[in-house]
């Protein structure tokens, strides 16, 4: 059930919509189910409707007229409740809805249960699967009703209501979501023939731009040179940066005046103080070393910083958990600006569905996760070109990590964090088969000679026992024969490279086994290949850990 609260000071006005049969279609049969002592007069059922209705409207006044008598009558004295029951809900009975407003109106302080005093209200029903409750904020002893935080009190009791009754049950926030767009900048956003509202454009420039930023300093100066964009910077007297407000070029108010957005009214963590706080400090991209032979490559980099994601999910504190899954959320903001057009419509909707599941109650520490965005900046001057394999396995451990941070949510009771957590998933997937098809395909191509193949298909039967079947029929099976192929021809030891991918993380929930080895081993293969020395210090060590069982898992899609 959905609650929707507003306040008016037209007493009239609002039992006159209540009861409108012409004008709203779905007022059939307007009614009511309860009211404050169980005598209202009910318009709805009465043969003399006008008098009727001025008799109820008389009677709801009632204290609002006494307390203004005496100057005590607020402005906004009317206060209205809708409750919606979901679609696939059975049609709750009169009686039903009546139980469920007074449970409503007690808890939001408009009439408490035992107390004789509390304000007049009617519930009225004009359709089977809502009904709307209509009161006025002056109670029996003339004081304004205490019904602060009635929108979360109201939510609270339906939750419980939904139980009760076997109802569905609706995902629930935890007021850390971004604010939705009004109707109005929806309306205005339509005329003008976009298909996002400035709020929304602006929020997906400003959370690209955190994403490659390196410091807050960088950030509003890549903010300032972005086209279509207005940048207000406020300081403090002493100079200091307070916030930023940016507005669309061309979107105005009624004064023709720019429409500003603050940072905090873009999205709770778009303020500037949080991204002070995130942005301060960062690593940079590990420099390459004197005498090194090439420069690390950062697509590899940022995928080993994700792949250790779970593992901090898993065993670290909650503060530094939130601050690992707020940093994979730069990485997938960072993502549409490098991918190739036809996969940048697929990864902005990941990025704008994980954008939910990135931030919680639990405060992020910030200064763990450090090392993760600044290999996700160095991402900035490496679009994903070439054969796109880079792409292609961040994107299949991205998969993996939004399963764990789903679980890591789902543990927590974060519903809408869990929702969208798994609408992302979605997106990445279509998108990590997409990717994956290219450079999968060219490395099948290289696929090593059927002695070879059978040669690798034994180390993975003896490396992987539990995975064997599924890796050799998985369809990318030849691509990881021929990554194998390839690491031994620079010199590593097959197996030993297959032991080392097994133990970096679980591989049970990946969707292709085999695809997740591949790139595992590309990655693993680009190192160095020890010399014979570090062979014989490593085989004993082998030895002692042949194949890092898994950990039985049920398998997540």
């Amino acid at each position: 059930m959905i609650a929707k609260i507003s306040g008016g000071k037209d007493t009239a006005g609002l039992i006159r919509y209540l009861f409108d049969t012409k004008k709203a279609k779905d007022h059939t049969d307007p009614h009511l189910v309860a009211s404050w002592d169980g005598f209202a007069p009910d318009p709805g059922r009465a043969d003399d409707f006008d008098t009727t209705k001025r008799r109820l409207v008389a009677d709801l006044d009632l204290h609002v007229k006494q307390a203004r008598r005496l100057g005590r009558a607020p402005e906004k004295h009317t206060w209205h409740c809708s409750i919606r029951a979901a679609e696939s809900d059975r049609h709750l009975s009169d009686e039903e809805w009546a139980d469920i407003a007074r449970r409503v109106v007690a808890a939001t302080g408009i009439a408490p249960d035992g107390d004789p005093d509390g304000c007049r209200w009617v519930a009225v029903r004009h359709a089977p699967d809502h009904i709307h409750i209509a009161a006025t904020k002056v109670r029996g002893d003339l004081r304004t009703a205490r019904h602060w935080n009635d929108y979360l009190t109201a939510d609270r009791e339906l939750a419980a209501i939904e139980k009760e009754y076997g109802l569905h049950q609706v995902v629930r926030g935890d007021r850390t979501a971004a604010k939705r767009p009004t109707r109005a900048e929806q309306e205005k956003a339509r005329r003008q023939g976009r298909t996002t509202t400035s709020r929304e454009q602006l929020r997906t420039t400003v959370r690209q731009l955190v994403s490659i930023a390196t410091s807050p300093e960088e950030f509003l100066h890549l903010l300032d040179g972005v086209d279509g964009v207005r940048v207000n910077v406020q300081h403090f007297p002493s100079g200091d940066i307070r916030g930023y407000k940016v507005a669309l070029e061309g979107d105005t108010n009624a004064t023709d005046e720019p429409v500003w957005f603050s940072g905090s009214q873009l999205a709770p963590d778009l303020s500037f103080p949080k991204i002070a706080e995130r942005l301060t400090g960062i690593e940079g991209a590990s420099p390459v070393q004197s005498g090194s032979r090439r420069r690390p490559n950062p697509w590899h980099q940022a995928t080993a910083a994700a792949e250790r994601i779970p593992h901090h999910l898993d065993h670290t504190d909650d503060t530094v958990a939130q601050a690992h899954i707020a940093a994979f959320a730069e990485a997938l903001d960072i993502l549409p600006l490098l991918a190739p057009d036809h996969l940048q419509a697929q990864l902005q909707q990941a990025a704008l569905a994980f954008e939910r599941a990135s931030r919680s109650r639990i405060h992020a520490q910030q200064d763990q996760a450090r090392a993760l965005r600044g290999a996700i900046r160095a991402l900035r001057t490496t679009p994903a070109t070439g054969d796109g394999s880079g792409l292609a396995m961040f994107l299949d451990i991205a998969v993996l990590v939004v399963i764990a941070a789903a679980r890591w949510h789902q543990a927590r009771h974060h519903d809408q964090q869990v929702a969208a957590a798994h609408q992302t998933l979605i997106h990445l997937q279509a998108a990590s088969e997409h990717a994956a098809a290219q450079p999968l395909t060219a490395l099948a191509q290289r696929k090593p000679p059927a002695r070879t193949m059978e040669h690798h298909a034994q180390q993975i039967r003896a490396v992987l026992p539990d995975h064997t079947d599924q890796v050799l029929a998985d369809p990318a099976w030849p691509a990881l024969a021929a990554a194998l192929a390839q690491a031994e021809t620079a010199g590593h030891d097959p197996q030993q490279l297959l032991q080392h991918a097994a133990r970096q993380r679980t591989l049970d929930d990946a969707r292709s086994t085999a695809r997740t080895l591949t790139w595992r081993i590309q990655r693993l293969g680009e190192r160095h290949a020890p010399g014979p020395r570090a062979q014989a210090t490593h085989a004993p060590h082998a030895a002692v850990h042949p194949a890092a069982p898994q950990q039985p898992q049920a398998r997540r899609r």
